[in-house]
């Protein structure tokens, strides 16, 4: 367990699993915002089920920590070993990160980010990744902030469903 300020960030249980799939689905709105067409959201809505993170909590894959400031969620973080093909088993990865819009700018990213690092570190990495839609440039900020920096040629087309989103991939050394 980890804390930053007065935010509390601990491990997530399977009772959290609906509110970890309620913020990820806000969160996921103001991407919207962004310019995700309508056919876009659905498919960002469908991969934010409540049943994904709960089977997420209970095989630990990706481990997942929420953040609370007085016993209220307001973010979630999971993070695990990359799903990249090909990446040594020392590469951690950042799978999913989201505050509530109306909490950003508190520190809340950055006590997830902590917790996340200090998550991977334990189980060994020495370098952890993202893949953050093009369109998340507050993301890219918070994490470019965070020290990571844009691998070249890393832009991908995930397919959601029926739409496609682009993503890129960013990192940084852990230690």
């Amino acid at each position: 367990m980890s804390s930053h300020s007065h935010f509390e960030v601990r491990p997530a249980g399977l009772r959290d699993a609906k509110t970890i799939a309620e913020l990820h689905l806000q969160a996921l709105s103001r991407l919207a915002d962004d310019g995700l067409s309508k056919e876009q959201q659905e498919a960002l809505v469908a991969a934010a089920r409540t049943i994904n993170w709960r089977e997420a909590i209970e095989f630990l894959e990706p481990q997942v920590y929420l953040a609370c400031d007085a016993g209220t969620p307001l973010g979630f973080v999971g993070f695990d070993r990359s799903r990249d093909l090909g990446t040594p088993p020392t590469t951690g990865e950042i799978w999913a990160m989201a505050v509530l819009p109306e909490h950003w700018g508190r520190g809340l990213g950055l006590a997830l980010w902590d917790a996340a690092r200090d998550g991977l570190l334990e189980e060994g990495c020495n370098k952890v990744s993202i893949w953050l839609p093009l369109l998340n440039q507050r993301a890219g900020r918070f994490f470019e902030l965070a020290g990571f920096k844009r691998e070249l040629k890393t832009a991908k087309t995930v397919p959601l469903g029926s739409v496609k989103l682009e993503e890129i991939r960013l990192s940084r050394a852990l230690a």
